[in-house]
């Protein structure tokens, strides 16, 4: 199993940029995969960004050229960096580590977009 904790959110104005970290408790090398999802009020948490152990990375349709997910296996944390912030953009991000057939989740960050 692993342990997830999320950092990085806050208040950005509209085409603003923040960066997000999702550190886990062991080392990533072993997970298969690790993903950014997001959740905003009335609405059902959707799939923002995907790593792959491999290195291979997909992005909801609305987040592409904007958001760029990595991750450091040194430092046992995955990123994920979003610019040219939109207000539709506000939710609660939360961090996804997948491990054989099981899932993990962190906390969440709140990530609010406003002028």
């Amino acid at each position: 199993q692993v342990q997830l904790v999320e950092s990085g959110g806050g208040l950005v104005q509209p085409g603003g940029s923040l960066r997000l970290s999702c550190a886990a408790s062991r080392t990533i090398f072993s997970i298969y995969a690790m993903g950014w999802y997001r959740q905003a009020p009335g609405k059902q948490r959707e799939l923002v960004a995907l790593i792959i152990s491999g290195g291979s990375t997909n992005y909801a349709d609305s987040v592409k050229d904007r958001f760029t997910i990595s991750r450091d296996n040194v430092k046992n944390t995955v990123y994920l960096q979003m610019n040219s912030l939109k207000p539709e953009d506000t939710a609660v991000y939360l961090c996804n580590a997948r491990i054989t057939t099981m899932g993990y989740w962190g906390q969440g960050t709140q990530v609010t977009v406003s002028s």
